[in-house]
């Protein structure tokens, strides 16, 4: 981030944060939570107001009494918080030649009397528009006729998913960009606001023994996984638009993708960053349709209704709930790298996890004592992104014994234990990314938001797939809730080179007393 906490408050900053769609669901549970806990950190600016704007009837007493039940805190600090968040009900978009610059001015006018309380501080004004895509264009441009700070800067922040495919993306990005420069153009993907994920640039260029080894020379595959053991729970009627694929695996994924695969930056500038994000996206051709399996989670084993069961699913839906896509670089350090991403939801568990696998040792000296270690072992690289963030390496070592036996063992940073105490004592808790992201964008800070170029490259990879998908070309396979997926996704990470780990002695320390001894292992879920 460009400033610190202490920056912003010498400052002095003036700041109105304005939530559109405040009554929805993602304010109430992401967007007003975020701003509690920056509030509650000290990283708002002391002059801070936060306007909600939303059609429904409320009153600000009825906006304080649905915000204030997620928020996670002292009654005390939250009331203070809630003191700061006002309601404006209100349209979005034009309803008559002469209506539309009358629809914000309410919120104009609410802004221009906070900022009049401190006329010495520029105004500097936040949109964060927690609505559908569609409605960006009459919202940007009454923000434009009415909201625009004369006196300091206005940023705006836009949910996910952008567009529908690459045409539909343009035209949404042609609308806005006509409105607003690209520096006040904030798209948001959450993921990048994740500790793992935002250790990935770090990890990957502060640690030299890792440099040699980020390559195809000595990287099988790189998997990128997001599984969900739930499923569309009466969300049907939003998920059936989109899909799995522009859900989570077009935006998400590709994004931690771009940033594995990503060459070294000149600095660590927003642009410098992006710019090298964006040559990995543009190496990556267009998805093959025989390196995708797409699926849809039928009912359980213990009766758990399938995707079709749920009365917000349209009953002749062929909307994946499950995708396995392989992508490839196409550059000097990647090709011929799979690059395996999964996502789904009715799945066995809950994980997103990256999973960076080597190559074979050439020559092993051992394999005539890999008794204990199955047919198929490989070291691995694993960050975890959720649930219990952690960083583990998967190794060969010998065990413990007067014979020479070999067995598999893990070095590990977990984050739960290193966040439990600061060096100065204090509780330490990782952040929410939706902390994070809006910060960065007080600060002015877009390395963890995604520029036009970077969306336009990311949808050119997909789109082709997905229209050939929506027309009905792609045969879907059928998987149990609470499953793995369909059994022609592992064939098909078989195919291109994976290999399952089955570790049948594991030496894992876990503690000063216990040692981990364990009996032969089944192939670990992934």
């Amino acid at each position: 981030m460009k400033h610190s906490q202490q920056d912003l408050e010498r400052a002095g900053l003036c700041l109105t944060v304005s939530v559109l769609g405040a009554s929805g669901d993602l304010a109430r549970k992401k967007t007003y939570p975020a701003l509690f806990k920056l509030y509650e950190k000290g990283y708002l600016p002391r002059n801070t107001a936060i306007i909600g704007y939303a059609r429904s009837p409320l009153t600000n007493e009825a906006l304080r009494k649905q915000v204030g039940g997620y928020l996670k805190g002292s009654e005390q600090v939250k009331n203070a918080f809630l003191q700061l968040c006002t309601y404006i009900p209100g349209q979005y978009s034009l309803t008559g030649p002469e209506e539309g610059p009358l629809l914000f001015q309410k919120l104009a006018d609410a802004i221009l009397d906070h900022e009049s309380l401190f006329a010495d501080s520029p105004g500097n004004r936040v949109f964060y528009l927690a609505l559908p895509p569609s409605t960006y264009p009459p919202v940007c441009e009454n923000i434009k006729k009415c909201c625009i700070s004369n006196t300091g800067w206005t940023r705006i922040i836009v949910e996910k998913p952008f567009g529908r495919d690459l045409a539909s993306s343009e035209q949404l990005n042609e609308q806005i960009c006509k409105l607003f420069q690209e520096s006040q153009l904030y798209r948001i993907d959450h993921y990048l606001g994740k500790e793992i994920v935002q250790n990935l640039m770090v990890m990957r260029f502060a640690n030299r023994f890792l440099s040699p080894l980020w390559n195809r020379e000595n990287i099988s595959n790189i998997q990128i996984i997001f599984k969900e053991p739930i499923g569309v729970e009466g969300r049907g009627g939003y998920f059936d638009q989109y899909g799995i694929i522009r859900d989570v695996v077009q935006n998400h994924l590709l994004q931690i993708m771009a940033l594995i695969a990503m060459e070294r930056p000149p600095s660590l500038s927003p642009d410098d960053i992006r710019d090298e994000k964006l040559k990995v996206l543009r190496c990556v051709p267009p998805l093959s349709t025989d390196k995708v399996v797409l699926g849809q989670y039928t009912t359980g084993p213990n009766g758990e209704p399938g995707y079709l069961d749920d009365p917000t699913v349209p009953q002749d839906s062929t909307c994946p709930t499950f995708a396995l896509c392989v992508l490839y670089v196409q550059n000097e350090r990647w090709d011929g790298v799979p690059f395996i991403l999964k996502a789904g939801k009715g799945l066995n568990e809950h994980k997103t996890e990256i999973r960076v696998q080597l190559r074979e040792v050439p020559g092993d000296l051992f394999t005539k004592h890999n008794v204990h270690m199955g047919d198929n072992f490989r070291n691995e690289f694993v960050l975890r992104v959720q649930p219990d963030p952690a960083i583990y390496m998967k190794l060969t070592v010998k065990d413990p014994g007067m014979e020479m036996k070999i067995a598999g063992g893990e070095l590990e940073l977990a984050y739960n234990d290193l966040s439990k105490k600061s060096p100065k004592g204090d509780d330490m808790v990782i952040p929410d990314a939706y902390e994070r992201l809006i910060l960065d964008c007080i600060n002015g800070d877009q390395q963890h938001f995604v520029r036009r170029d970077e969306l336009k490259a990311s949808w050119a990879i997909f789109t082709p797939l997905l229209h050939y998908v929506d027309a009905g070309g792609f045969e879907l396979g059928n998987y149990p809730y609470g499953s793995q997926g369909p059994a022609s996704a592992d064939k098909l990470r078989e195919a291109v080179g994976h290999i399952t780990n089955i570790v049948q002695r594991d030496i894992t320390w876990t503690g000063p007393k216990n040692r981990r001894n364990l009996p032969p292992l089944v192939p670990p879920s992934v």
